[in-house]
């Protein structure tokens, strides 16, 4: 039991904190209808759709609601505070005492030797299940707070707290590594690359608690990634709304990750120069690309809701984003008959961008460079996708001429002059020469 009204109301403030950040707040106007306004754009009602419920921990219904225009989701406010009410209420709760022959009344009669209160006896019980998954929230949240202090990114803590919580759900016992070991081995449903990322999350968690254990080897299996045609991209970037089309156009463009342009400023463009600079993640290199008129365009036209912003704050995670773009590319599949579009993600682009680089160019420098690898083990996936995919067309030797010096070079060994790329000059020879 939680004593206090003071404690009460503290339990319920961590339960209730995640849901409560993204509560609407509603429009005067539009009282009557009970539609609120985005928290993060204030768009009109008509942008506001219902998004689902949530279930709350004792089963009140929480309304959703996502913004059309940002990809915003949010909690209503009312169900929220209905919710949080009735945990407060819950928690101040003191189980019934089981009446026995001493404290009954003794021109009472009972027909049974032992009587129970079976009332009392189901209140205790969802009260001590209700106190272990309070634990358990508090314990996440000391996990998520170590790995903030040992400069993990954002995107690895919410998976390593996710992941946890799935296994404490599906029946582990975090104090008992060999039960962790046999929930994860039962899932049936999870690759061996999920299945070591779980592993890798329980690992750290015994780390922060001063434990360790013999690790489960779960190896991931790489895949051949699926490369598109250009055609289709440009298909999928004229038919998504205009803020997921110049994503999209951001993207196939500069080779980026998602992570890398979802928080871009005013301070990565440069109008003037017509360039855009890349903030690396993942430990990458920093990059610099030359954008087209169309993406300049695209740019300038985009609303920033945001700030300075020109997708999304700091504070707002892609996965909503996502969800808006995998709607719209259902869509426009099933309008233009080609399925192959649903295979498109945002990733996607950027291994179509590589495999064309080295297609064009043949200089594995060259791609590893514009993609911003530092190790080229990660950049020979390209060579194996061009020898695939072109495997017939492959009539020419490219090379990138970055000098002046270079360019004399290539010239000398029979190269011929193609075009400027990029900055650069590309030249090319037949194979057979």
């Amino acid at each position: 039991m939680v004593d206090g009204q003071g404690k009460i109301s503290s339990v319920s403030e961590r339960i209730f904190g995640d849901i409560c950040s993204g509560v609407a707040s509603f429009n005067p106007a539009v009282a009557n209808s009970q539609i609120p306004v985005c928290p993060t754009c204030q768009s009109k009602t008509k942008k506001v759709w219902k998004d689902g419920i949530y279930y709350s921990m004792l089963g009140d219904v929480i309304q959703r609601w996502v913004c059309r225009r940002c990809g915003r989701r949010f909690s209503d406010r009312d169900d929220v505070a209905s919710a949080k009410d009735h945990l407060q209420q819950e928690l101040s709760l003191e189980p019934k005492v089981i009446k026995n022959r001493t404290t009954s009344n003794g021109s009472c009669q009972i027909c049974v030797q032992e009587a129970k209160n079976l009332v009392a006896e189901q209140q205790t019980n969802i009260i001590v299940l209700r106190k272990e998954t309070l634990d358990v929230n508090t314990l996440l949240a000391k996990y998520e707070w170590y790995l903030q202090k040992e400069g993990r990114r954002s995107a690895t803590i919410k998976g390593r707290v996710k992941l946890l919580k799935i296994l404490w759900k599906r029946g582990a016992n975090f104090d008992d590594p060999e039960s962790v070991k046999s929930v994860i081995a039962q899932q049936k449903s999870w690759c061996e690359g999920r299945k070591g990322n779980a592993v890798d999350a329980y690992s750290s968690y015994l780390t922060m608690e001063g434990k360790t254990w013999t690790k489960p080897i779960y190896n991931g299996i790489s895949k051949i990634p699926f490369v598109p045609k250009e055609n289709e991209i440009d298909q999928l970037i004229a038919g998504c709304s205009h803020k997921v089309s110049t994503f999209l156009q951001l993207l196939k463009e500069t080779r980026a990750r998602p992570g890398e342009i979802w928080h871009c400023t005013e301070d990565n463009f440069d109008f003037e120069t017509n360039t855009v600079t890349i903030t690396p993640e993942k430990n990458s290199n920093p990059r610099i690309f030359k954008m087209s008129q169309k993406l300049v365009g695209m740019l300038q036209r985009l609303p920033k809701l945001s700030g300075k912003y020109y997708f999304a704050s700091p504070k707002t995670t892609i996965d909503d984003f996502r969800t808006i773009f995998e709607q719209q590319r259902k869509k426009l599949a099933a309008k233009l008959n080609n399925p192959r579009l649903n295979k498109i993600m945002f990733k996607t682009l950027r291994t179509w961008g590589g495999t064309m680089d080295y297609h064009r160019t043949k200089d594995i420098l060259y791609v590893m460079k514009r993609l911003g690898h530092k190790n080229i083990k990660n950049t020979l996936i390209y060579v194996q996708l061009d020898e695939a995919l072109f495997k017939d067309e492959i009539d020419y030797v490219s090379k990138v001429a970055k000098t002046e010096a270079e360019a004399c070079l290539l010239i000398e060994a029979g190269f011929d002059f193609v075009c400027d790329f990029d900055g650069h000059k590309l030249f090319r020879k037949r194979s057979d020469k």
